[in-house]
């Protein structure tokens, strides 16, 4: 007999297509979410923005906006940029270095800094140095260009301050209040009111000599614009500028790479995009195939039965090898290439989420090629392959009469290599899960990442057994019930393989979900418990654009005022050991105007070792959990980055407990003096008084109403922890229905032969329903247990709590997996049953 593998897989497909559609979808999903996730990876290493303020500059100067930090790896030292939280910038003094080379037309330091109207202009302005109007395309409208002591507004700003050339205007910036002479309107050119919004922002021209020292950074300039000789080169131009001011420290860039000095959020906008594209999915990408492999398996097993009487009838065991091949490669191409396309949907939708959220910049374009398209249709690939020749070697190799014999009842005995390999992804859970418990930070987040996924490999390897174990503990209750529910739990101890089919990917659904959704509410539970009790000022002041440099002594003049603090909020670089390398960790920090003993008074960072009153030049307080992280102790030096980039090393004078919630580094504010672009305080903590004399200073509320303000501003990490936790859950919700629909499906034969021994449609669907809940139950529970064991050490090293699980959310997710469970089950038998006995 001659047996053609194509064309036994081409009839497999073609006359039992129920068993191949779920494992169509399977691998069209798996698709979806490896292109997905493909897409924003690939724009997170292309993403750029077009330079809009240095659109006319062809070559500008600027420094490095990253910090840089050298590790050895075993391929060798391996250098990671990390973005600044601030702007570093270079002297001012190199453009004229820069507009001495050939072709160089002029080279204009550019600064851009906040400026607060004071009698005059109402609200915020932004500051340049005149010279800008080179490239910008400003153009004066009346007076002349500013000297010192002189300002040129926009017509806008004039008009609302009632000004004109020749008037005083009274304005604060870093240098501090001064009453400034109006030499001249403008009006704004494209350069200037790039990236400002439909409101668009007061804009304020000043001497380029006294630029520097206004904006708070004497000497030094935001960057460099090198303008060109009318038919100059740009490239060659460019050149000869790197070469000019080679070791001073400054980066040359062009084209499209001018355009990351003007915006810093594309560096996080890049961050953002590689955490979701690149390690999470690595995540959904694993979770994908461990998934449609799964089913693929579960596919292959079904039809043990049809491989037995092709082996009966001389079929060879290189034939049914190919045969579940060749299925492979009819499925899983198509499947691949239709999952593509919503996949591409997902990514769209996902990336205009993150920029209607502010995580990315609105300039950057989602770039979509073939690369991550073809990945996720030759990973759908190798899976089916795979997975196809792991479930049919058994069936293929053995002897065909011994073949007939497994395919009518379950081998009860698993294989000694999965046993082997499940008992040791146990092992490396538990010792993971230790390793966890003992570790803090980032290291506890990193070794608990590896406990799920390991506990996870374990359920799949260990399927069977625990499905038999599940099988038994919830068949106790079952006995109880009526004949259905006797039947069920008998039927569930006998077919552990299929159970364990169905169980797994509700395990992975509540797993991944549970530890996504909850590592949030953990953390949140936290953050605003230590912000509650933290803040115990009467009064909390805040202004959009920064509060008045006064402000703290303006509110300590007010009747009734005991203590006043004014916080400028900032992050600093610190680097952090995790998995044996050292990165830099952006930590939120606060630099406090006033003394420890005033700080106090508004705000209770909860003290565990040290003083606040030490707090000053070269002296810093911090959180006990970056402590650990950094391994430092009381009067240890903390080595960190400011928020430009100048490198430090203060002195750890004091460790306190809520720097979750609060900012984990305590400074003095005078330490970030020039070091930051606005040098105006975010926050004035105020205790005692009456509100009214502070709304001159700003939106007034009190501690409860700032704590809520600031969890809103945690939105952006919940909705992420949501959205990875929908992906994934969602992703293995629609694997664990496929699964199930494909049992039921299987098991026609079964049911039908219930009906012919007297049992009614209504106890064979009551039967199906005890199944589909004992499944639900026993997903719920090992998915529970694993989040369990993965978030409590994670939780205790990042927190130092444990995890906080709200009721009804657990709920939620355990109701979502049994109505899964029951619709999956009873719709299809519904159906089934429908038809005539046979």
């Amino acid at each position: 007999m001659s047996v053609k593998p194509n064309g036994l897989a081409r009839a497999a497909v073609r006359f039992k297509p129920a068993s191949f559609a779920g494992t169509f979808v399977a691998l069209m999903m798996s698709a979806l979410v490896v292109a997905a996730c493909g897409v924003l990876l690939e724009t997170s290493i292309r993403a750029s923005v077009p330079a809009e303020r240095y659109a006319n500059a062809p070559v500008v100067a600027a420094a490095d906006q990253s910090a840089r930090v050298v590790a050895d790896t075993v391929d060798g030292p391996e250098e990671t940029a990390y973005p600044l939280p601030d702007t570093a910038r270079v002297d001012a003094g190199l453009a004229a270095k820069a507009a001495g080379v050939p072709g160089a037309a002029t080279a204009v330091p550019d600064f851009t800094f906040p400026v607060h109207g004071g009698d005059g202009p109402s609200g915020a302005l932004t500051g340049h140095g005149w010279g800008s109007h080179a490239f910008t395309g400003t153009a004066l409208t009346q007076g002349a260009a500013p000297h010192a002591g002189e300002v040129v507004l926009d017509t806008d700003a004039a008009r609302t301050a009632r000004v004109g050339v020749g008037d005083t205007v009274a304005l604060e910036t870093a240098d501090g209040h001064a009453d400034f002479r109006v030499s001249g309107l403008a009006e704004a050119g494209a350069g200037d009111t790039a990236g400002e919004g439909a409101d668009g922002v007061a804009t304020a021209w000043f001497a380029d000599a006294e630029a520097p020292v206004l904006a708070g950074h004497p000497g030094k300039a935001d960057a460099i614009a090198v303008m060109a000789k009318e038919g100059a080169d740009p490239d060659a131009l460019a050149a000869a500028v790197e070469k000019a001011l080679a070791g001073s420290g400054a980066r040359t860039l062009t084209g499209d790479d001018r355009g990351e000095v003007e915006d810093h959020g594309l560096a996080y906008g890049k961050e953002t995009l590689f955490a979701v594209g690149g390690s999470f999915g690595g995540i959904a990408t694993l979770v994908a195939v461990f998934t449609a492999a799964g089913t693929v398996a579960l596919s292959v097993g079904q039809r043990t039965r049809e491989f037995a009487l092709l082996r009966a009838v001389g079929a060879t065991p290189r034939q049914i090898r190919r045969a579940v091949a060749a299925e492979a490669l009819l499925v899983a191409p198509l499947a691949g290439l239709l999952g593509c396309l919503p996949g591409i949907g997902l990514a769209h939708w996902w990336f205009g989420q993150m920029q209607d959220r502010g995580a990315v910049p609105e300039a950057v374009e989602l770039h979509v090629s073939g690369f991550p398209l073809l990945a996720a249709v030759g990973v759908g690939l190798l899976t089916a392959l795979g997975a196809g020749w792991a479930a049919g070697r058994r069936p293929a190799k053995i002897k065909p009469g011994q073949a007939l014999a497994e395919a009518a009842v379950e081998r009860l005995r698993p294989g000694v290599v999965r046993t082997v390999l499940g008992v040791a992804a146990v092992g490396g859970g538990s010792a993971l899960a230790g390793v966890a418990a003992s570790a803090a930070g980032s290291d506890a987040a990193n070794a608990s990442l590896g406990v799920v996924m390991l506990f996870m490999l374990a359920v799949a390897l260990l399927g069977p057994i625990l499905a038999r174990l599940c099988a038994g503990l919830f068949g106790l209750l079952l006995r109880g019930g009526d004949a259905s529910a006797s039947l069920a739990a008998a039927n569930s101890r006998t077919n552990a393989r299929r159970l364990a089919s169905a169980i797994t990917p509700i395990v992975l659904a509540m797993a991944f979900a549970s530890t996504l959704v909850f590592m949030h509410t953990s953390e949140s539970h936290v953050a605003s418990e230590q912000l509650r009790d933290g803040i115990t000022a009467d009064h909390v002041v805040t202004a959009p654009a920064g509060l008045p440099a006064d402000a703290a002594d303006r509110a300590a003049r007010a009747p009734g005022v005991d203590a006043a603090v004014s916080l400028l909020d900032t992050q600093v670089l610190v680097p952090v050991r995790g998995g044996g390398e050292t990165s830099l960790q952006g930590t939120a920090t606060q630099g406090v105007s006033g003394s420890g003993a005033q700080l106090a008074k508004v705000q209770d960072l909860d003290v565990r070792e040290g003083g606040l009153d030490r707090v000053g030049p070269g002296r810093i307080a911090i959180d006990k959990t970056l402590a650990t992280a950094t391994d430092v102790g009381l009067g240890d030096k903390l080595p960190l980055y400011l928020p430009d980039g100048t490198k430090a090393d203060p002195e750890v004078v004091a460790v306190y407990g809520r720097g979750l919630g609060l900012p984990a580094v305590t400074m003095d504010r005078a330490a970030l003096d020039g070091h930051v672009t606005s040098p105006f305080a975010d926050t004035l903590l105020v205790s005692g008084g009456e509100a009214g004399p502070l709304r001159a200073l700003g939106e007034v509320t009190d501690a409860s109403g700032y704590a809520l303000a600031q969890n809103v501003d945690r939105e952006f990490g919940a909705w992420a922890n949501y959205m990875m936790a929908a992906v994934l859950g969602g992703f293995a919700a629609v694997a664990a229905v496929n699964t199930l629909v494909m049992t039921v499906l299987d098991r026609r034969r079964e049911l039908h032969t219930l009906r012919l021994v007297g049992s009614t449609r209504r106890q064979v669907l009551r039967m199906l329903g005890w199944e589909s809940l004992l499944v639900s139950a026993a997903g719920v529970a090992l998915g529970t247990a694993i989040a369990m064991i993965t978030l409590t050490p994670m939780m205790r090293g990042l927190t130092g709590e444990f995890p906080h699980v709200p009721p009804l959310l657990y709920a939620a997710f355990a109701a979502t997996a049994a109505v899964l469970g029951l619709a999956s089950v009873t719709l299809p038998a519904h159906r089934t049953l429908r038809g005539r006995r046979p």
